[in-house]
């Protein structure tokens, strides 16, 4: 159980749903880890915020547990959609733990945000990678079948058509990490939808995952984009965790997850 969780799934105002999927990924495997891993790091953490004065034990953060995945990418994908949902009609807010990004696509699915604003080393505007129109590498073009507009923070690879696409269309904005301390969030009554990629961080920082890419962000800046993104939300992941590294990753991963909970509550 995630720490500081809830019994009573009535109890709930947020949901951590596992998604543990591990199919696509194309350099360094073991996202399925991601989950157990961000619980085990949290049980260190304080339950008191000092930025909001709030107990992460008083927000009502309910555990779903992981959903167990197959080796059926599109079936996983529907039946988290259909969790998420559930939760949304409910009022509750779903945070889901990967699992490789493309759980996100499941989440969006659920939710259909107005806006979706990630934090992300790659754009991910492939329609499909190595013939798999459901990788890890097209979460940006299937949230653009959901989202009005996209937003990624970070983005320092992706392919030649991807970053022409992202010049063309305007529903895609693109901050590259240098500009992303200064970015502001700008939300007209829209509800958006927050994408933590872990490898947006500086790999230095996080150097448990899948596609680690240099010349990242630093912890402080993403912390500081979760909470002003939080308030505007009504759905989070963070994903590509994995086993790789002594812990750096899941515990930068946990205490931004906890950080968009507290800034989410203190709206």
């Amino acid at each position: 159980m995630f720490p500081g969780a809830v019994a009573d799934r009535t109890d709930a105002a947020y949901a951590v749903v596992g998604a543990p999927l591990d199919v696509s990924t194309t350099f360094q495997p073991g996202t399925r880890f991601g989950p157990r891993l961000l619980d085990h790091v949290a049980e260190s953490f304080s339950d008191y915020d000092q930025h909001t004065s709030k107990r992460f034990t008083d927000l009502g953060v309910y555990d779903h547990g992981p959903i167990r995945p197959g080796d059926d990418a599109a079936e996983f994908l529907d039946f988290l959609r259909g969790t998420v949902w559930e939760y949304r009609q409910d009022g509750v807010v779903p945070l889901v733990v990967g699992g490789e990004h493309t759980v996100t696509v499941g989440a969006l699915r659920g939710i259909e945000p107005d806006v979706y604003v990630c934090l992300d080393a790659h754009l991910d505007l492939r329609e499909s990678y190595n013939g798999n129109p459901l990788s890890h590498a097209t979460v940006t073009h299937h949230a653009l079948d959901v989202a009005d507009r996209v937003v990624i923070l970070g983005a320092r690879a992706g392919s030649e058509a991807g970053w022409t696409r992202a010049e063309d269309d305007d529903r895609i904005t693109v901050v590259p990490p240098e500009d992303v301390p200064s970015w502001e969030p700008s939300f007209d009554g829209e509800d958006a939808y927050l994408s933590v990629d872990i490898d947006a961080a500086d790999p230095g920082f996080a150097p448990g995952t899948g596609t680690p890419e240099p010349f990242g962000l630093d912890p402080q800046t993403m912390h500081a984009v979760v909470r002003a993104v939080a308030p505007h939300c009504v759905g989070f992941d963070t994903v590509e965790v994995n086993d790789r590294d002594d812990g750096q990753a899941a515990t930068l991963a946990a205490k931004l997850l906890r950080a968009f909970v507290f800034a989410h509550a203190d709206d």
